[in-house]
């Protein structure tokens, strides 16, 4: 793809919106502010944003509509194009401030190298290197960063990526990128599970799985059959969970790594949502004594999000027994040894959501023992979580503490139902990304 001619392209081309969607921005900024109505064609903004209309301003009601869209005056959305020129924010995605960061300067100047690496028609070590060594920087700080402030990163990755795969490849190579594309398409998948996307993240899972056979990656196989389980079991569809689970676990078997654990887990989790504690209790015990035999493959040593740990075991256990009455003094052992694990932002463990799930479990069983006040003290760590930390798994998990406090009839349970309601009214996909 051509360089930008100005910045505005840059940025549409970043927000990776069409200009009929540009248009519609544009115009929908012009009546939050109060202007009068703007008809402004998507080819009209195309022509504008490639300077093919000369170099004159347009309209004074269409150079308000623009600042008010991208927040640049329109003299800067209108020149010519620079890198340094367009800085991300993290958090919303838009546009801020003329006078990058170091830090700003350096991710702009990143993104162009990796555009120049997918560009080139031969792939070179140095080359994979670099792709390599960006995908494990982005599965390491998925479970401890912000979506928002990886999202972008993700997204153009995975077009570096699918950009070199379009062209013939050695087959060796062929099959490294097939490895680095799916893991970037398992933690976009998780992206859109989080952003409460249930469809949008099967479909990215299919597409990883279509290039985990690519690369031919046990591993890999059954890491996307975990995330197919993860995704089906906060939608709500604990049977499919099962069923992803255990055709994973064909795979897991063959690799050795701690997917077997994992599956086992998701399993448990999913047994327990239907209420059979029987099948709950066989896959944890299955999950115990898989640690036995695991040994770390090449997906587990990338580490974060593409490897599961004794300490996400703990989690996941918790989180099946929440929810049969009958397991709480178990449940309760390993909510707690959980809750502590991850009471260390230093555990290289450590993710911000398995902490807030963790909590939230000790929360339910802690109601379930008649103990609310322990309830509530366990959950405050999770209530004061920002907007861009709630991911959909979390939400989810406040919501079932929300329902098991109302069989609590007491002050502090409609106190602590009243502040999760509260929190509830703005999760992750209520920012904007």
């Amino acid at each position: 793809m051509a360089e930008p001619r100005t910045l505005l392209e840059a940025i549409v081309r970043q927000r990776q919106l069409s200009w009929d969607e540009a248009a519609k921005v544009v115009a929908h900024a012009a009546r939050q502010k109060g202007e009068r109505p703007l008809t402004l064609s998507s080819r009209h903004l195309g022509r504008l944003a490639r300077r093919e209309r000369g170099d004159g301003m347009p309209n004074p009601a269409t150079c308000r509509a623009l600042q008010h869209a991208f927040d640049r005056p329109v003299e800067e959305l209108l020149a010519p194009y620079s890198p340094v020129a367009l800085t991300v924010t993290s958090g919303s995605g838009a546009l801020a401030g003329s006078s990058p960061t170091p830090s700003e300067a350096l991710t702009v100047a990143a993104d162009r190298a990796r555009r120049f690496v997918a560009a080139l028609h031969t792939t070179s070590e140095e080359a994979m290197e670099l792709l390599t060594d960006d995908t494990r920087d982005l599965v390491q700080a998925y479970p401890t960063r912000p979506l928002p402030e990886i999202l972008g990163h993700l997204v153009s990755a995975q077009d570096a990526l699918f950009t070199m795969l379009e062209r013939p490849q050695r087959p060796a190579d062929s099959r490294r990128l097939y490895f680095l594309a799916t893991a970037l398409g398992g933690m976009l998948a998780k992206a859109s599970h989080d952003l409460a996307d249930p469809h949008a993240a099967l479909a990215q899972s299919r597409t990883a799985g279509l290039c985990a056979e690519q690369a031919d990656h046990d591993g890999l196989r059954a890491w996307v059959a975990g995330m197919q389980a993860l995704i089906a079991y906060w939608a709500g569809r604990p049977r499919d969970s099962i069923r992803y689970s255990q055709r994973g676990t064909e795979y897991a078997e063959r690799a050795g790594s701690t997917m077997l654990p994992w599956l086992a887990d998701s399993e448990a989790r999913a047994w327990a949502a239907l209420g059979n504690a029987n099948g709950a209790r066989d896959a944890i015990a299955r999950a115990e004594r898989a640690w036995d035999t695991v040994r770390a493959d090449e997906l587990d040593e990338m580490g974060g999000i593409a490897t599961f740990s004794r300490t996400r075991h703990l989690y996941f256990a918790a989180d099946a027994l929440a929810w049969l009455p009958g397991e709480a003094e178990l449940g309760h052992d390993y909510a707690s040894q959980a809750v502590t694990a991850y009471s260390d932002p230093l555990n290289p463990d450590w993710a911000f959501g398995d902490a807030a799930g963790s909590r939230a479990d000790f929360a339910i069983i802690e109601v379930a023992r008649g103990e609310v006040d322990g309830a509530v003290e366990v959950l405050e760590p999770v209530l004061a979580l920002p907007p861009e930390q709630r991911i959909n798994g979390i939400v989810h998990s406040v919501n079932r503490v929300h329902r098991a406090v109302a069989s609590a009839d007491s002050a502090a349970g409609r106190e602590l139902q009243e502040r999760i309601e509260d929190y509830t009214r703005t999760p992750l996909r209520a920012v904007p990304q």
